[in-house]
C-alpha cells in the first residue's frame, strides 16, 4: 500500500531502494516494492500527475515580431516584445486540461467575458478558467472554459483580439509556454 504525500513543492526527486526522497521540504514515502506499476501508468496517461502543480511560465505568441502576454497592475492585458516582469504567469490546474492564468507581479487573474474580451480580475471566478489544448505544431491554444469556442489571441501589433474572432487554426492563438 502507498501512503499519500501532502502537497509539497518538488524541486528534485531521487530513488533510494524502496524510498522516494523529495528534496525541498523533505518528506519520505515508503513504497511496496512488490506492488504493480499499472496504477502509476494509468495516472501518467491521464495527466493527473500535474494536478496541483503550479507552473510559472511566460506565454509567447509568434505573431508579428513575437509577443509575451503581460498583465499590468492597472488591469490591462496586452503583449510586449521584450520579457517583462509583468509577463510571468502562474498556470494553476483546476481540473484535467483546464488551467487558470494568474499574473504573478500584478496579482490579477486573466479572464474572458461572454463577448470574448480579455480582462483581469482580482478574484477567481468561472471566467478565469481556460482549456489548454496542445496543437500539432507543439504550441498551445487557450479556450475559455466558461464560453466554449472563444480563444485567447494577440494581434500582430500585440493587442488582444476578441475571443469570438479567432480560431485555433490561426497563428494568433498559438502560444508557447516559456520558462
Amino acid at each position: 500500500l502507498r501512503t499519500p504525500v501532502t502537497a509539497v513543492r518538488i524541486t528534485r526527486t531521487s530513488r533510494c531502494g524502496g524510498e522516494v526522497v523529495i528534496v525541498g521540504r523533505v518528506r519520505h514515502r515508503t513504497t511496496n516494492l512488490g506492488a504493480s506499476t499499472a496504477g502509476s501508468d494509468r495516472l501518467a496517461k491521464d495527466g493527473e500527475h500535474l494536478m496541483g502543480i503550479k507552473r510559472h511560465r511566460r506565454l509567447f505568441c509568434q505573431v508579428g515580431i513575437g509577443f509575451h502576454i503581460v498583465v499590468l497592475p492597472d488591469g490591462k492585458i496586452t503583449g510586449v516584445h521584450r520579457v517583462d516582469r509583468y509577463s510571468l504567469l502562474e498556470m494553476s490546474p483546476v481540473e484535467r486540461g483546464v488551467v487558470t492564468l494568474f499574473g504573478v507581479r500584478s496579482g490579477l487573474f486573466i479572464a474572458m467575458n461572454s463577448s470574448g474580451h480579455l480582462y483581469s480580475s482580482v478574484h477567481y471566478g468561472p471566467e478565469c478558467d481556460f482549456r489548454e489544448q496542445l496543437l500539432a505544431n507543439h504550441y498551445n491554444a487557450y479556450e475559455s472554459a466558461a464560453h466554449p469556442g472563444m480563444y485567447i489571441g494577440l494581434s500582430r501589433t500585440g493587442r488582444t483580439k476578441r475571443g469570438d474572432r479567432v480560431t485555433p487554426t490561426m497563428s494568433v492563438t498559438h502560444f508557447l509556454p516559456r520558462l
